[in-house]
């Protein structure tokens, strides 16, 4: 199989992590969004979104959004909780990342880190959103080690991604000791997968 990805996105880095987590063979094939390669014809023609990341399986089908494929890569694994109703608590909190956490976050660090922009120009609605998701993480796991049950799931590798360059988008945890903690214990359950795409 092959991962189409930008190794500076966090939505690009999930799908690593799982793949290299379950010990899949793939390739990766690198796109560099900001220089327009999501844009291509070639690569609308797999991915009419011209999103990243993508998968294409062996058969030649592809697959988009970054929690679908890992959805699909983690299917079987130690990522993806057997019992039911616990595998729909990871979907909440999969569902929750795309729309209350990473459109902020992600935003912002995109605006900072790659924009140039400083911390003060950011969209303060944004910001708001951006800090009310990191409160409600550290709420969270103020009570628990991982966001469903006993150990770590995918819903921690999508939440992982972009709350550990949160920095980079002008978020503070400083004073969220217990998402500072549940990132090392995500470093350690998810090894080296996790620098694959650092600075």
């Amino acid at each position: 199989m092959r991962i189409y990805g930008d190794p500076v996105s966090g939505n690009c880095l999930k799908v690593k992590i799982v793949a290299d987590f379950v010990g899949l063979t793939y390739d990766w094939a690198p796109v560099d969004i900001l220089k327009g390669d999501s844009r291509t014809p070639d690569y609308l023609s797999r991915f009419p979104a011209g999103q990243v990341p993508g998968l294409q399986l062996d058969d030649g089908r592809c697959l988009a959004q970054s929690n679908a494929i890992m959805r699909y890569l983690a299917r079987g694994s130690a990522l993806v909780p057997q019992e039911s109703f616990l595998q729909a608590k990871m979907d909440e909190w999969l569902f929750w990342e795309q729309y209350s956490h990473e459109p902020n976050i992600a935003v912002c660090r995109f605006e900072m880190r790659y924009l140039g922009k400083p911390a003060s120009a950011r969209d303060p609605n944004r910001v708001a959103r951006g800090e009310a998701a990191l409160d409600l993480m550290e709420l969270h796991l103020g009570a628990a080690d991982w966001f469903v049950g006993d150990d770590a799931t995918i819903a921690d590798v999508a939440l992982y991604a972009y709350t550990h360059w949160a920095d980079e988008g002008g978020f503070d945890l400083g004073p969220r000791p217990a998402i500072r903690a549940w990132l090392g214990r995500c470093t350690e359950a998810f090894g080296a997968g996790t620098e694959t795409a650092k600075r």
